[in-house]
């Protein structure tokens, strides 16, 4: 007895530390990074995440454009932390990023918006650090925090009422990715899978009458799970409108 409880505390210890062993200094990627200009040095409103005006300031406009962390659009909306390594200029922290385009740099892993870029600077130190244009960092993936903020459900501005839906999940907490998302079809009794458009964005010809259920998958270190919400989507559903979930994944 006294050997198999032995052995349940030590499971448990081990999966008490697995989150701080997934932020450690160990799990560092070594990367470059370099940035990208544009107006009030936030991010663009034009990436091919699909996040619109969205993708231009949230997060403070520390945002990213990746090309191998794009992952065919399943890396949009991921958070990074992500530090330099420039000896005397760098803080230890560095700045957490929200994917929120596609770019590919000079053997980089991520552009970064100007602002992004200089908060990796120690104090009074960015514009010495945006000189060098290209830097040494160090990356890891981390959890995305929005207090306030439920999951939201944007009805994309490609989007026809009623015969063509196109949704895009906004303030998606946690470190998951999206890899499914379906309506619920009550005529029919059966789930409808949407189709990722591009970058965030899921689509579908024809949708359901609303008001919709929508459920989507979510994968992460730990595995996959579905997620269901009832009632997300009314039966007027505007072009341009977020629809707060009350949900939030963490």
């Amino acid at each position: 007895m006294g050997s198999t409880n032995s052995y349940y505390y030590g499971l448990f210890g081990i999966l008490l530390l697995l989150p701080a062993l997934c932020y450690s200094d160990d799990y560092f990627i070594r990367s470059r990074a370099t940035f990208y200009g544009s107006p009030e040095n936030l991010g663009t409103p034009s990436g091919a995440c699909g996040f619109a005006e969205y993708g231009r300031t949230i997060n403070g406009g520390a945002v990213a454009a990746v090309s191998r962390l794009y992952r065919n659009g399943t890396g949009c909306g991921a958070c990074y932390q992500c530090r330099c390594k420039v000896p005397g200029l760098c803080t230890n922290e560095g700045v957490t990023v929200v994917v929120t385009d596609y770019g590919e740099g000079d053997n980089t892993d991520f552009i970064l918006s100007t602002s992004a870029f200089a908060r990796m600077a120690q104090p009074y130190k960015a514009k010495d650090l945006i000189s060098y244009g290209v830097v040494d960092v160090e990356y890891q993936r981390v959890p995305c925090r929005y207090p306030g903020s439920n999951l939201k459900f944007k009805v994309h501005e490609n989007s026809k009422y009623p015969g063509y839906l196109a949704l895009i999940a906004l303030y998606q907490g946690g470190q998951y990715d999206i890899t499914e998302v379906e309506l619920w079809q009550e005529d029919i009794q059966q789930w409808k899978a949407m189709r990722r458009a591009y970058g965030a964005v899921w689509d579908m010809a024809n949708p359901p009458k609303g008001p919709l259920n929508v459920r989507f998958q979510v994968t992460s270190f730990y595995g996959k799970k579905w997620v269901m919400l009832n009632n997300v989507i009314p039966q007027n559903w505007k072009v341009g409108v977020a629809y707060d979930s009350a949900y939030q994944l963490y």
